[in-house]
């Protein structure tokens, strides 16, 4: 039976493929607040300048290209069991390849009703904006997860760490919950890997790659294979 090799990958993934990351600094929270552009209240109060905060967003995404860790992480299916549970809402794992991907915080290339949440749509690259709506009228909105929003793949993400002959981090700073508590769920007898440059929450009996996600990756794949 093939192991089963389940990855976790924050930010620092996509940010060698040049998207800006949030957390960092100059990052996207440096230049805008949390409050205006990832809430449901802003959407209610300003939905103009959320829906195009998300536009901007999709116009990098369409100009990234998946980096050498999403490709050599999509080539372990070759030979494992795979399952990418990411905290980035960009599409650059299917892109690389992989074929079995969790999005905790939503999608970009996804809209979905703002009143209507089992409506959601293939929307690829382009812009949402005011006046585009659902089949039943209802207001389109990005398919992200804000802040004070639950987030709903979190019990599937749970049950795939459960499953995992390996842990692979990458890229996240494990501070933001309840994404970071996925670790927790890990058996204790599970290896696990934190492949980040930073320094991210401490993670008990977990081997620390402190390189960036392209190299540590290739490293990490060199070894375990």
């Amino acid at each position: 039976m093939q192991d089963h090799i389940v990855v976790l990958t924050g930010a620092g993934i996509s940010a060698e493929s040049g998207l800006s990351t949030f957390r960092d600094n100059g990052g996207l929270w440096e230049q805008h607040s949390v409050y205006d552009v990832a809430t449901p209240e802003a959407f209610a109060r300003n939905q103009e300048l959320v829906l195009r905060f998300y536009n901007d967003r999709r116009r990098q995404l369409a100009s990234a290209q998946p980096n050498r860790a999403h490709q050599l992480l999509a080539e372990l299916e070759q030979r494992y069991r795979v399952t990418v549970v990411t905290q980035n809402v960009d599409d650059l794992h299917e892109r690389g390849g992989a074929s079995n991907v969790i999005h905790l915080h939503g999608e970009l290339t996804k809209a979905r009703s703002s009143k209507y949440p089992e409506l959601v749509y293939d929307i690829g690259y382009r812009d949402i904006n005011p006046g585009d709506t659902c089949d039943r009228g209802a207001q389109l909105r990005p398919h992200i997860v804000w802040f004070g929003e639950e987030v709903p793949m979190l019990d599937k993400a749970a049950e795939v760490v459960r499953t995992a002959d390996h842990l692979l981090i990458v890229g996240t700073s494990l501070q933001v919950y309840p994404a970071a508590g996925l670790v927790y769920e890990v058996d204790r007898d599970v290896p696990i890997t934190v492949i980040d440059p930073g320094e991210p929450a401490s993670v008990s009996r977990a081997r620390f790659i402190r390189k960036g996600a392209v190299e540590g990756v290739a490293e990490w794949v060199a070894h375990y294979l």
